[in-house]
């Protein structure tokens, strides 16, 4: 699938021209928003296959923005901030977006990681749709997890992260080919990436995020799913 309409979501009207012409110029039709509100709005009233988006917004402000949208929509989001702390990265995965760029950055690398979205493909191993662990149900066509008073939502990546882990189950799966299944062949050393996605995963199916039964880290190397037999997918 090919991404055609983007959403570009900055105050700065310097930075909505650059990327508006660096886009259309590879074939994208580019739509535009200067604050969150106008970016909800935008969404509501048009279809777009991705945003790139902005956290030093006025009014609703970026994070709220990341939320809001992850809350109705699995369009990809791709952050696109002057801030570089592991901090605001992190809180960016956890507000649904699926990857953060740095200001000022190079063109190439900017369209890289939109292509990379836009090539990305499901896991094609056959998996059962519903996932039963401790009581917990987790359905992996709808993206929910209920069950022992829980109801939350997975966002796309946290649903490719665990259709992966569980599709290799009892495998050491190592952090670069995690990487790489979920967010694509450029991908390798964003190993915070993982950490967030996977304590997300803790919390919402785990009955202890911080004694995990069925997604375990194994230092230095990676993840994998280890779920009791009776319970083997």
């Amino acid at each position: 699938m090919s991404f055609q309409k983007i959403l570009v979501v900055d105050d700065e009207p310097q930075m909505r021209r650059v990327l508006r012409a660096s886009l259309s110029a590879h074939g994208y039709d580019v739509v535009e928003a200067d604050s969150g509100e106008e970016a909800l709005r935008k969404l509501d009233a048009e279809l777009c296959d991705f945003v790139l988006l902005d956290l030093n917004l006025p009014g609703l402000g970026g994070m709220a923005t990341c939320r809001t949208i992850r809350a109705g929509s699995e369009v990809p989001i791709i952050v696109v901030s002057i801030r570089a702390s592991e901090r605001d990265k992190v809180a960016a995965l956890e507000a649904g977006a699926d990857d953060y760029i740095t200001k000022p950055f190079g063109v190439p690398e900017l369209l890289a990681r939109v292509q990379a979205v836009a090539r990305r493909k499901p896991v094609t191993k056959k998996l059962s749709s519903v996932l039963v662990l401790d009581g917990i149900t987790i359905d992996f066509e709808t993206h929910q997890v209920n069950g022992r008073g829980r109801h939350e939502h997975l966002t796309p990546k946290e649903l490719e992260v665990l259709r992966y882990l569980v599709s290799h189950v009892g495998e050491v799966i190592p952090h670069c080919r995690l990487l790489q299944a979920v967010w694509g062949p450029n991908y390798g050393q964003e190993v915070e990436y993982l950490r967030v996605i996977v304590n997300q995963l803790r919390r919402k199916i785990e009955l202890n995020a911080r004694d995990p039964k069925y997604l375990l880290t194994e230092p230095w190397v990676g993840y994998r799913f280890a779920p009791p037999p009776n319970d083997t997918p």
